[in-house]
C-alpha cells in the first residue's frame, strides 16, 4: 500500500494518467490505496517479454523504454514512455504474456495495480474500458507511423524527427549522441555527423546544456521532403 504521505502524490498522478483520468475520484482513490509502489534502477527491467501479465502499472517518477530483441539479439526501440504513462494495459484485457521489454532509462518510480483490481475498477465504469481501448489504439497507430518511418526515412529524416518529438514544445533536447544514436538505429559516428553538418547550417546549436533547436522549419522540411521520395 502507497504510503500515507505520498497518496496524494499518487492520486494526483493517476488522474494526469489518460486512462485513470476517465475514473471517478473515488476509483481513483481506491487504487491509490490498493496499488502497491516499487522503484526500478536505471538499466533495469519492470517486466520482461513473456512474463506473465498480472498487472499494470503507473509511471509516477522516471523514464522507461519499450524494447524487444531480434534473434541476434540487437535491441529494438519500440518507445519510451514519462509521467503519467501507464503501462501494461493488454495485461488487464487478457492477461496474456508481456508483449515487450519495459526498461528503466532513468530511476523511475511506479505504482503496481494487479490486473484484478483494475478490472474491477474498468467494469464499474465502462468509460475508463472506452478510453483504454482508445489509448491502445492511438499506440498502434503510431507503432504503424514508426514502422514506416524506419522504412522511409533516411538518417537525417529520423534524426530530425527524434529530435523534434523529444524536444516536444521546448527548444532543447537533453539526450546523449549515444542515445539519439540508439534510438534510430544508427552508429553514434554518423549521427554525430549530422548534428555538426546541421550546426554548419545554423539549424540546432550544441553545448553542454543539450542540443538547442534553432531552426525547426528546417528539420521539419527535411523530413517531408524524405517521405515525399
Amino acid at each position: 500500500m502507497a504510503e500515507k504521505q505520498d497518496l496524494q502524490n499518487v492520486e494526483a498522478a493517476l488522474g494526469k494518467a489518460e486512462l485513470m483520468a476517465a475514473l471517478s475520484d473515488a476509483t481513483r482513490a481506491r487504487l491509490a490505496k490498493q496499488g502497491q509502489p516499487c522503484t526500478v534502477e536505471p538499466g533495469k527491467l519492470l517486466f520482461a517479454k513473456g512474463d506473465k501479465g498480472d498487472a499494470l502499472y503507473v509511471l509516477l517518477e522516471g523514464e522507461v523504454e519499450v524494447r524487444s530483441s531480434t534473434e541476434a539479439g540487437k535491441d529494438i526501440r519500440i518507445a519510451s514512455l514519462k509521467p503519467p504513462a501507464v503501462i501494461g494495459e493488454m495485461a488487464v484485457l487478457d492477461g496474456g504474456l508481456r508483449s515487450a521489454d519495459i526498461c528503466a532509462i532513468r530511476k523511475s518510480r511506479f505504482l503496481r495495480i494487479h490486473r484484478d483490481q483494475a478490472l474491477s475498477a474498468l467494469e464499474s465504469e465502462p468509460k475508463a474500458l472506452l478510453k483504454l481501448v482508445s489509448e491502445m489504439s492511438r499506440r498502434l497507430r503510431h507503432a504503424d507511423a514508426a514502422l514506416e518511418d524506419a522504412h522511409t526515412l533516411d538518417l537525417g529524416g529520423r534524426l530530425a524527427q527524434r529530435l523534434l518529438e523529444e524536444a516536444g514544445d521546448g527548444a532543447s533536447v537533453t539526450l546523449t549522441q549515444t542515445e539519439l544514436a540508439r534510438r534510430i538505429g544508427a552508429s553514434r559516428e554518423k549521427v554525430n555527423r549530422k548534428l555538426h553538418e546541421w550546426v554548419d547550417e545554423g539549424w540546432i546549436s550544441m553545448g553542454r546544456a543539450g542540443i538547442k533547436l534553432v531552426a525547426r522549419d528546417k528539420l521539419k522540411a527535411l523530413i517531408q521532403e524524405a517521405r515525399a521520395t
